[in-house]
């Protein structure tokens, strides 16, 4: 069966290097008078565009286009699952019961509806896939400001993600020696240096993959790890009952200012939001499914995205609920600290050091998924300055140097972390809640101040919105507070 046809009345040679969207996957097997475009052009000029659109196949993330709905269900809940959903309880802490229930089933509702938009946009128009959140958004707002607008997000949510797995899965490493040792060997153990070094060699070393289609069994075992250690978490908090002396009345204190009262709003509100992750790599997901023009990825994706949100449905509320029943107002710093510190005589050591191998592997799977597309744009600027396949030696050299990099920045930010609500204001809320709506009004183009229109038009102003509040109230936070900068002391 024929893959996609070439791009009949657009070429990606138009806009200029690293930022090439090569939309189209031609496959050579196919005949030139297939294509209208191609047919009314000379030899040499079809012979260029031809190898224009043959570039894909050179690239980590559309290498391989024969993956399915079970492999981008995989992918999806490796790099849409993760520790920050340990923190959901402090936020309940914080709104209550009831408020805080309703924002985390608009968040994931919200969210959802985002990703079917992307769904539908990576194939808007017949023969034209947007196989990069990034060129998706050039072509709805224009190469200056899709770039302005989504470079930045992009680029963090992708590298920085890598380098918060790093801080998440060395700190974890650290906490596993700890418990199976008993501290006996606190002379001799590693420092947080060296676990962060230890993490990102594994993490390297599995990275040598060719693309994201060979990662399928990596992206599986890791959303297997994820969906075990949250349904432990709580499984394991409903059998070892709740905490003595609890109360679930909101941490907000009467004697605080209204100002504060709503900064501490926002963050928990923050935290809710900041749950739900992925999106700037589902168009990249969907990218390694087959397509042509009688059957699109759409369908298959959407059956991908359905599997993988029913079980991410049947992770985050029990954790964030049970979480909240079980710990109530003593509940500080999110579940991996609390629930050791409360269950430390009721857990053994080996139920303990699974739950953190658990998230070991699960931090090392998603990393993955995310260094990924980092890969892929050093490949697209290689393939666009010489015109040929990356070599393997150069596909490893770059892989190792930016497993360096990664491994710099967390050692020389540990405090990472702390800033995840200012830095998820500026990237995830606007790339998950707000362009999305916006590209698809954009590029659909449905009925002017219509239904539609309003609605998609409000969703997305209300998403830019809540990325504004929720980065002054981040800052009001670390003005008040401060930041404890402990820079190269992990």
């Amino acid at each position: 069966m024929k893959s996609e046809v070439a791009l009949l009345q657009y070429s990606d040679a138009s806009l200029k290097p690293p930022l090439s969207p090569l939309f189209i996957h031609n496959d050579p097997s196919s005949n030139i008078e297939d294509h209208p475009s191609l047919s009314n052009l000379n030899i040499t000029q079809q012979q260029e565009q031809v190898q224009q659109f043959l570039k894909d196949d050179w690239l980590p993330i559309t290498e391989s286009r024969n993956g399915n709905a079970y492999y981008a269900a995989f992918h999806i809940l490796n790099s849409n699952i993760g520790f920050q959903l340990l923190m959901l309880p402090p936020a309940f802490l914080t709104l209550g019961w009831a408020w805080a229930s309703v924002c985390l089933l608009s968040a994931f509702v919200w969210q959802l509806y985002t990703i079917f938009l992307l769904v539908k946009l990576h194939e808007s128009v017949p023969g034209i896939r947007h196989s990069r959140y990034l060129f998706l958004a050039i072509t709805a707002f224009g190469k200056r400001l899709g770039k302005v607008a989504t470079l930045f997000p992009v680029i963090y949510l992708s590298g920085g993600t890598c380098v918060m797995l790093i801080i998440t899965g060395g700190g974890t490493m650290k906490l596993l020696f700890n418990t199976l040792c008993e501290n006996k060997f606190n002379a001799h153990s590693l420092s947080g240096a060296q676990w962060f070094l230890v993490f990102t060699c594994v993490a390297i070393l599995i990275a040598q993959l060719p693309n994201l289609n060979s990662m399928a069994a990596i992206s599986f075992i890791g959303a297997v790890t994820a969906i075990s250690y949250c349904t432990l978490f709580w499984t394991l908090s409903v059998k070892k009952g709740k905490a003595s002396g609890l109360s679930y009345t909101t941490s907000l204190s009467k004697d605080h200012s209204a100002v504060a009262k709503i900064t501490d709003i926002l963050n928990a509100i923050g935290t809710i939001v900041l749950a739900f992750r992925g999106h700037n790599v589902l168009l990249e997901i969907q990218g390694t499914l087959p397509s042509n023009l009688k059957e699109t990825s759409k369908e298959t994706m959407r059956r991908g995205v359905t599997i993988s949100y029913i079980l991410i449905a049947m992770c985050i509320f029990p954790l964030a609920i049970i979480g909240f029943w079980a710990y109530g107002n003593q509940i500080h710093g999110g579940l991996l600290t609390a629930f050791p510190l409360f269950h430390r005589h009721q857990i053994t050591k080996f139920s303990m050091g699974a739950i953190y191998v658990l998230i070991i592997i699960h931090c090392l799977s998603s990393y993955q998924v995310y260094a990924m597309l980092v890969f892929d744009n050093l490949e697209i600027k290689y393939t666009s300055i010489k015109n040929k396949r990356c070599p393997r030696l150069m596909r490893t050299c770059f892989r190792v140097l930016f497993g360096g990099l990664t491994l710099f920045i967390a050692v020389t930010f540990p405090f990472l972390p702390s800033l995840s609500t200012l830095l998820g204001g500026m990237t995830l809320v606007p790339i998950t809640y707000a362009y999305p709506c916006f590209m698809w009004l954009a590029i659909n183009k449905p009925c002017a101040k219509g239904v539609v229109w309003w609605f998609n038009f409000a969703l997305g102003c209300l998403g830019l919105l809540l990325a504004a509040l929720l980065v002054v109230a981040a800052v009001r936070t670390l003005a008040i507070t401060g930041l404890k900068a402990n820079f190269f002391k992990p």
